[in-house]
């Protein structure tokens, strides 16, 4: 089978993901109809965030379902695929209320649309706090929604593999969980006189809140799912966690760097919320005194206009931070393709996995 066909295979697969995740919507919605059509927006809401995304964490699972001997489009890959998606997208709609973001793949943010529909409806009362009120709610019932179509998935595995990847996926929420705490943490916390404290920090923050879920659990979970043996799971995680990093080092300098046409949100909206990434830390450990404290003066600032934007990038970028990022991307690339050629893969899984390793950390939104 040619690297194509297996390419084929994952697209077939995110297309069958797609379809399943509004359909699991609905499902959930007109189980719960009685309560009146109040309830209507959220799933209008919910149907509108769904619509777009890479479908990257079901892709990753699937490679490591069809690694081990998992069939094409099987339901039970397609249910965990769709469950994935769906809590990614409960930790985005949660994430946009905490940093109030206003956007989300070129789309009002959740909880501004909820907003939007309490000055449609005239109703009374604080638009933004009814959106933010809301949108939590609504990244609940996506959190519902996801653990409904993963029961399903693991519901009809035999009973050692259904146990193992039920750990998974329980280590999964609460691992991202503890990293959007670490997050919002780190975001509070008054900056460390030692530059190194803020940049530990900002690693474990990437670690926890998106690279393991982003890339290692799915693949994890996928070929778990599949019955891999202990070794062929450990391999996973070892090509997981350095694409999964790679990953979230790129969207970090997307976050700063990024074309809005293509990123979906506004230039610069990293620094606005006040997120302190590994660019961020990198640059405050190389700037000097006046730079940093410059720097650090516009990471958290709302208004942050284009000047003061462009101002703060120089900056970034004379300190050599975003070369350093990306040479950091490019070490961890090579460590997850080295842990591809040594695992124990067909080479159809393995060219899978390289293309979407590809896809994941050389994106431009």
């Amino acid at each position: 089978m040619r690297a194509t066909d297996s390419e084929t295979r994952l697209d077939h697969l995110r297309a069958a993901v797609a379809d399943r995740v509004l359909t699991s919507l609905t499902e959930v919605m007109a189980a719960h109809e009685e309560v009146g059509p109040e309830i209507g927006d959220l799933g209008t809401v919910a149907a509108d965030m769904l619509a777009g995304g890479k479908r990257l964490r079901a892709s990753f699972a699937a490679a490591g379902w069809m690694a081990f001997g998992g069939a094409d489009l099987d339901d039970r890959i397609i249910a965990a695929g769709a469950g994935l998606e769906l809590f990614q997208m409960a930790a985005l709609v949660h994430d946009d209320v905490i940093d109030d973001s206003h956007t989300r793949r070129g789309r009002p943010a959740a909880h501004r649309q909820l907003a939007t529909r309490h000055h449609q409806l005239s109703m009374v009362g604080d638009a933004d706090r009814f959106g933010a009120s809301a949108a939590v709610l609504l990244g609940d019932l996506l959190v519902v929604a996801s653990t409904r179509e993963l029961d399903d998935a693991l519901d009809r595995l035999p009973d050692s593999e259904r146990r193992s990847a039920r750990r998974i996926v329980t280590d999964m929420m609460a691992g991202v969980t503890f990293g959007q705490y670490l997050d919002i943490y780190a975001q509070s916390a008054p900056w460390a006189d030692d530059p190194t404290v803020d940049l530990d920090r900002a690693r474990r923050v990437l670690r926890a809140k998106a690279a393991r879920y982003s890339v290692e659990q799915p693949l994890c979970l996928g070929a778990t799912m599949a019955g891999a043996p202990p070794a062929g799971v450990r391999a996973c995680a070892e090509i997981g966690l350095p694409i999964g990093e790679a990953f979230q080092l790129r969207d970090d300098l997307l976050g700063v760097f990024g074309d809005p046409a293509l990123t979906g949100k506004p230039a610069g909206d990293d620094l606005r919320e006040g997120k302190r990434t590994v660019l961020i830390a990198t640059t405050l450990q190389r700037a000097g005194t006046e730079a940093a404290r410059e720097l650090r003066h516009a990471i958290g600032n709302p208004e942050l206009d284009a000047d003061a934007l462009t101002r703060a990038r120089e900056i970034i970028v004379a300190t050599g931070a975003p070369s350093a990022v990306e040479a950091l991307i490019a070490e961890r690339t090579s460590e997850g393709l080295a842990a591809i050629a040594s695992a124990p893969l067909t080479k159809p899984a393995a060219d899978a996995l390289r293309a979407l390793a590809a896809a994941a950390v050389s994106r431009t939104a």
